[in-house]
């Protein structure tokens, strides 16, 4: 059995190749308790090597913050054109889409095929803009309270709307991803809104680069289990993604 600096060892070298680490798992490898693996998460945590989450720890600081759209364009610029390039791939002629918010999936509005017949609904004011230039796509764009550090809108007349619609897809952009609390953003309503986007789409395909794994927003949109793909790039670790498949989710790497 391992010593206690041994076993710290171990942890900080998987959480380095996984980037997140799970209590059960680590239990189960290190033979020794929920309780001890807990207690060594903790030491680990107040030397800030690690954040501990619901059920194990990660590399990242699991909280996420608002920041401005532009200042969040620059961040993984290369990954987010990737993802935004493949799920493009993913659009059929005539498809009726709603586009969420968020920088990643301007990127998928850029890369969406010129001469594309498509329906397409937005809360995003940057996405409306970027797709109205198109002539064979019909673009409307949602209205309510406008959220400046996204460029986008929220609130009880978006979600009115909203109703009389149903789509082929939602292409979703989040704040975080977390394998215990699911997918959130940084803002309460704008969460809100996103749930009844889901509710009113066959498909719900999650837009996120890697970064966004193992963290938190303010506000929860759902649950893993209720969405269909994601579409991420080369930084995701091979254990979140065996998570995601046996979930039912569909897994594209970029």
């Amino acid at each position: 059995m391992m010593n206690l600096a041994e076993r710290h060892q171990f942890i900080l070298s998987r959480l380095q190749k996984d980037q997140y680490i799970n209590v059960v798992d680590l239990c189960k490898e290190l033979k020794v308790s929920s309780v001890t693996i807990r207690k060594d998460l903790k030491l680990l945590e107040d030397k800030s090597l690690l954040f501990r989450t619901h059920g194990g720890a990660t590399v990242n600081n699991p909280y996420t913050v608002d920041r401005p759209v532009n200042e969040k364009e620059k961040i993984q610029s290369t990954e987010k054109n990737k993802i935004g390039i493949a799920a493009a791939s993913l659009i059929n002629d005539n498809d009726s889409i709603v586009i969420a918010s968020g920088t990643t999936v301007l990127y998928f509005a850029k890369n969406i095929a010129s001469g594309t017949n498509l329906t397409v609904v937005t809360s995003a004011l940057n996405v409306a803009l970027e797709l109205m230039r198109e002539p064979s796509i019909e673009v409307i764009q949602l209205g309510g309270l406008l959220r400046k550090s996204s460029s986008s809108v929220m609130g009880s007349y978006a979600e009115q709307v909203l109703q009389d619609f149903y789509f082929n897809k939602l292409f979703l952009g989040v704040d975080g991803i977390d394998l215990d609390f699911g997918l959130t953003t940084t803002n309460a309503m704008e969460a809100h809104l996103n749930r009844k986007m889901i509710g009113v789409s066959q498909k719900t395909i999650v837009l996120a680069d890697s970064t966004k794994f193992g963290k938190r927003g303010f506000g929860k949109i759902c649950g893993l289990e209720e969405i269909d793909h994601i579409i991420t790039d080369k930084g995701i670790s091979e254990q979140i993604v065996k998570h995601l498949e046996g979930l039912g989710v569909t897994v594209t790497i970029v």
